[in-house]
């Protein structure tokens, strides 16, 4: 990590939270200290004791465990804890991120983080930068630019035929995902927004039944998104969350009119 890199334990220990106990990281800061994190570490260690043929004599050799299992869980942890990160600024687009000092940080081995980061890679949020770790996308206005285009093209005219025949019902159904946009774009979290962001238009794109543009949509979404502008307040989230709303009261009210601009004008904005 490079000197005087900006501490990614905010919006990470937020997401990795659950534990009253806090240890110190090298800057003096105290990060949260997992429960999760201690039994990986035990694992680590006893995995490498069993490597060595070590054993504990008048002791019963313990049950094989199932490090798949924990590990997946993990890493799933520290995965949404870099995504949180990511969204909010704390892991700097430019800046070089290694596994071992970020999972020192978490609390955890560098093994989750590594594959944790491996899959953001493959999502376009980090690159790999070998023998040193993992650098954060920097993304310039036409790159965001031509993303946002690209989701307007796959996602509008699906949202339009959509419009014509999917039952009123199942628009109104989504009311309460279009709500919880507006709620945290009310708070100003960048990472809460990004989720239930992208948890409304998934929930949206999913009524077409097609999987397969679910998926692609997914990780333009994912593409598009960048971190918050500096300074105080969110009204882009606002405005963003507005659209949500107003987009499904014009699909129960069948106004064709009204969603064509809605969906046209919703991809012009910054997510």
């Amino acid at each position: 990590m490079k000197q005087g890199a900006q501490d990614p334990a905010g919006a990470a220990g937020a997401a990795l939270a659950g534990a009253p106990q806090a240890a110190p990281d090298a800057g003096g800061a105290r990060l949260p200290r997992q429960p999760w994190a201690a039994r990986e570490r035990e694992r680590d260690a006893s995995v490498a004791d069993g490597a060595r043929g070590g054993h504990t004599h008048g002791r019963s050799p313990a049950a094989p465990a199932r490090p798949s299992v924990r590990r997946s869980s993990v890493r799933g942890q520290v995965l949404d804890a870099l995504r949180a990160a990511l969204a909010t600024g704390e892991l700097r687009p430019g800046e070089v991120y290694s596994g071992p000092a970020l999972g020192e940080r978490f609390g955890v081995s560098a093994t989750p983080v590594r594959e944790a980061m491996q899959r953001l890679a493959q999502e376009g949020a980090v690159e790999v930068v070998p023998n040193r770790g993992f650098r954060v996308v920097e993304r310039g206005a036409r790159e965001l630019a031509e993303l946002a285009e690209v989701r307007a093209l796959i996602e509008v005219p699906v949202l339009l035929r959509l419009a014509g025949t999917v039952p009123v019902e199942r628009w109104a159904g989504l009311r309460p995902l279009a709500e919880a946009t507006v709620r945290a774009a009310s708070s100003g979290c960048p990472a809460a927004y990004a989720e239930s962001d992208r948890a409304f238009h998934h929930a949206l794109l999913s009524l077409s039944g097609n999987e397969q543009l679910v998926r692609i949509a997914a990780d333009l979404h994912r593409r598009t998104q960048r971190p918050p502008a500096p300074g105080p307040g969110r009204p882009d989230l606002l405005a963003d969350a507005a659209e949500h709303t107003a987009l499904l009261d014009a699909l129960i009210a069948h106004d064709d009119t009204a969603v064509r601009t809605l969906i046209q004008e919703h991809f012009t904005g910054p997510l």
